[in-house]
Parts: C-alpha cells; sequence; structure tokens
C-alpha cells in the first residue's frame, strides 16, 4: 500500500515546521517515561506480587519455570511445547512468503517488525519449553536423587574411607551449589526476558491489528485497494497464535510492561524518521507522514491507543485466570 509522494522528507523545511515540532515531543517523551517505569519497577525489589499475580513484580521474583509451564497442571507441558513449535512454523513460513513478495521494504512496516516479533517469541519459546519438558521429566527422579545424596552425606566416614577428606566433601558440596546457582540465575534471566517479549509482543500485535482494521483499511486506503490473502494472514494470524499461548501459558501480565511496548513503538517511528531524512520515499503509514495537517493529532491517537491496546489483553489474560481459578481452584500454577 504505496502513498503518493507529497512533499520531499529529505528537505529541511519538511522537518523544521510546527507539524515535526509537536509529534517529537509526543514520541519522545513518551519514550522517556517508559524507560523510567523500567527503571523504577523492573529494576527494584520494592514492588511485590500478590497472590494471583496481578501486582507488579520486579524481575527477581518470578519463577523460573513460568515460561514453560502450564497454566493448570492437568495440561502436561508437552502439550504447550507443541503448540509453539506448531505456531513457530505457521509464522515462520508466513514470514519467508512475506518477504519472498515484498522483499526489503516489507521492513519498513510496523506490521513486519510485529510479525518477527512474533516469530521470535515463538522460536525462544519452543526452546524454552523443549528445556521446560526435559526439567519436567527430571523432576520426577528428584525424590530419589535427595534420598541417595542424604545416604552418601550421613556422616564424614563414608567419605573418609574412600580416601576424601571433610574439606574435600564440603568444598564438594560449596562447587554443587554454586552451579546449582548459576543454572537457577541462567534459567531466570532467560524466563524473564521471554516474558518482557510476551507482554511487548502481545500490545504490538493488538495495536498492529486495530489499527489496520479499525482505521487503515476502512478510512485510509484508495478505493480501488484489493485485500490480499497475504495481508488478511499478517494482521490475524498473529493475533490468533498469541491468544493460544496466552490461553496455555502461565505468565503473568502486570502493567508496567507496557513501557517495552511504548519503547518498541517508539523505536520503530525514529527509525522510520531517520530513513525518511535520507531518502526520499512512500511512507508506509499515511498517519506517519508529517506532511499531513493532522500529523500531530494522528501521532497523539496512536500514542493513547498503547493504553487500551495493552489493557484489553490485560483484560483478557485477567479474565483467564478468573475463570481458571473457577474451574481448577486446586491445580491453577499462577497461586503458587
Amino acid at each position: 500500500m504505496e502513498l503518493l509522494l507529497d512533499d520531499d522528507s529529505t528537505s529541511l523545511g519538511y522537518w523544521l515546521n510546527w507539524r515535526f515540532f509537536l509529534c517529537a515531543p509526543i514520541v519522545i517523551v513518551s519514550m522517556c517515561v517508559a524507560a523510567f517505569i523500567i527503571w523504577k519497577y523492573e529494576y527494584s525489589d520494592h514492588s511485590e506480587p500478590d497472590s494471583k499475580g496481578n501486582g507488579q513484580e520486579s524481575s527477581g521474583l518470578w519463577y523460573a519455570d513460568e515460561v514453560w509451564r502450564p497454566c493448570v497442571q492437568e495440561i502436561h507441558p508437552i502439550c504447550l511445547m507443541t503448540y509453539r513449535i506448531i505456531a513457530f512454523c505457521l509464522i515462520l513460513t508466513a514470514l519467508i512468503v512475506d518477504i519472498a513478495v515484498q522483499g526489503q521494504s516489507m521492513f519498513h512496516y510496523y506490521t513486519q517488525w510485529t510479525f518477527t516479533l512474533v516469530a521470535i517469541y515463538f522460536g525462544y519459546g519452543s526452546l524454552l519449553s523443549i528445556h521446560g519438558c526435559f526439567q519436567h521429566h527430571k523432576s520426577r527422579t528428584v525424590y530419589k536423587f535427595n534420598n541417595n545424596e542424604a545416604d552418601a552425606e550421613k556422616g564424614p566416614y563414608a567419605s573418609l574411607a574412600c580416601g576424601e577428606t571433610l574439606n574435600g566433601v564440603q568444598e564438594k558440596k560449596a562447587q554443587n551449589y554454586q552451579e546449582k546457582y548459576y543454572v537457577f540465575r541462567t534459567a531466570l534471566d532467560c524466563g524473564h526476558a521471554f516474558q518482557v517479549m510476551f507482554q511487548m509482543t502481545a500490545g504490538a500485535v493488538m495495536l498492529t491489528d486495530f489499527v489496520y482494521w479499525c482505521i487503515i483499511f476502512p478510512f485510509l486506503t484508495a478505493k480501488d485497494y484489493k485485500l490480499s490473502f497475504l495481508t488478511v494472514v499478517e494482521h490475524s494470524l498473529n493475533a490468533i497464535l498469541i491468544l493460544g499461548d496466552t490461553a496455555l501459558n502461565g505468565m503473568r501480565f502486570p502493567w508496567f510492561r507496557i513501557s517495552y511496548f511504548v519503547l518498541l513503538t517508539g523505536v520503530y517511528v525514529i527509525f522510520e524518521w531517520i530513513v525518511h531524512a535520507y531518502v526520499s520515499m512512500w511512507w508506509p503509514y499515511p498517519i506517519l507522514d508529517l506532511s499531513q495537517q493532522y500529523a500531530p493529532l494522528w501521532y497523539l491517537i496512536v500514542a493513547l491507543l498503547h493504553l487500551p491496546c495493552y489493557s484489553l489483553f490485560a483484560l483478557i489474560v485477567k479474565a483467564k485466570y478468573y475463570m481458571l481459578s473457577r474451574w481448577f481452584p486446586q491445580s491453577l500454577e499462577c497461586l503458587r
């Protein structure tokens, strides 16, 4: 959906006008506020989650297994793993076809940024789920392992009989503890990054599909514009797959993570500004064109749309946990 050039975006006059000086603060201030919220809530230990996981948790309070364990115990982790692998194959196939049809120009669209992010999300999630399934299988033998370890540590005499000293036993235990802590810390960091990706992707998907189907398609497309099958897939498959994963996973959806969603959009807008400052080309979305008289209003509307889009998805997650707490009160994983 290419647009006719109204003004040369590479000229200095295109940027030195009142429209740009109104749009720029909207983007920059939003990103600064988002960065401050991330710094305040993500890297502080003052906020604690409630029993249902609706609070604003700091990164250290996440459970390492939330990224691969389903929301209820009746669902085996292999089900979530299978879903993510299938979703990754579907989204990757659609992305490859899109690249083959449109070429590099597709990455000027926020839709393709979101689509690529969804593909990365499911690819990364598949790896974490595969690892989680192995952990789930190993957990069945934990009790036996602990008993054997306890028998081996009943006293120093067994170790001394094998030529070991008491200090050697203590050093071995300390080394094992450090190795276990390193593995746990790595798993926690990987899980935290994945959960941030989930919340950022969910908001971006809602914004992409809402803006296209409710604003761009009905009001800002040419009269002879024909809706292709690939366009429908781009603006529906991502939401369907994310909602399916949301129904299965046991991850939380804290409000302050909207900040990552805002930063993603801000980075995209600044990227488009830089590209158009050096290359005179069509704008991927008419609402980004700074030569339009109502450009500041469009920028403000899209900025404000982040709130209802993220709120709608947060409401879906909250409704899911509410229903599961009524149907599966004893096995709901998020109430640990």
